[in-house]
C-alpha cells in the first residue's frame, strides 16, 4: 500500500470514531463489544492498519521519540475522540485514563504482548491507570482517547 498524507489517514479513521462515539469503556467485556462493532479482522480496521504500517516511516505518523518509544498525535479531535499512535516494544510512562482508552493493538514483530493481551483490541475504563508494556516483541497502537482526556503520572 502507498503511503498517505495524514490529512487522507485522519479520514480513513473517522468511520471508526463514528463508531465508537458514545461507546462505553466500562462494560463488561469491552473488547468483545468493539469486535462486534468494529470487526478487528473487518474491512475498515485493516485498511487502517495497512495505512499506519505503510506510514510507520513517514514523518507524521510517529514524529516523535523518548527511551527507544516512537509516537505521534494523529488527530486532536477526531468525533469526540483524540488519536495518538505509538510503536513500542517496552513499558511507556504511566498515565490516568479519565475518560477510558480504546486500543488497537497491531503486532509488528515477533509475538507481542500488550498489558498480556495478545493484538485486537484493548480497552480501559474510566478513571483507571497502567503502564502501558509490550513484551515478546514490536506493537503499533492507535489509542481513541474520550475527550482526549489523558494524565500522565510520576509514581
Amino acid at each position: 500500500m502507498t503511503e498517505m498524507t495524514k490529512e487522507q489517514f485522519v479520514e480513513l479513521l473517522r468511520p471508526l470514531a463514528v463508531a465508537l462515539r458514545g461507546f462505553d469503556c466500562d462494560q463488561r467485556d469491552a473488547a468483545a463489544a468493539a469486535e462486534r462493532l468494529l470487526p478487528f479482522r473487518g474491512a475498515a480496521v485493516t485498511a487502517v492498519r495497512k495505512a499506519a504500517e505503510a506510514a510507520i516511516a513517514s514523518a507524521w505518523l510517529l514524529p516523535k521519540e523518548n527511551a527507544g518509544i516512537r509516537f505521534g498525535r494523529v488527530a486532536k479531535d477526531l468525533e469526540g475522540f483524540s488519536v495518538d499512535a505509538v510503536l513500542m516494544d517496552q513499558p511507556g510512562p504511566k498515565h490516568r485514563h479519565p475518560n477510558g482508552e480504546i486500543d488497537f493493538c497491531f503486532a509488528q514483530a515477533g509475538t507481542p504482548k500488550f498489558d498480556g493481551r495478545a493484538e485486537g483490541y484493548v480497552i480501559y475504563g474510566k478513571d483507571t491507570t497502567h503502564v502501558p508494556t509490550v513484551q515478546g516483541g514490536t506493537m503499533l497502537i492507535l489509542y481513541f482517547l474520550p475527550g482526549g482526556a489523558i494524565e500522565f503520572l510520576t509514581s
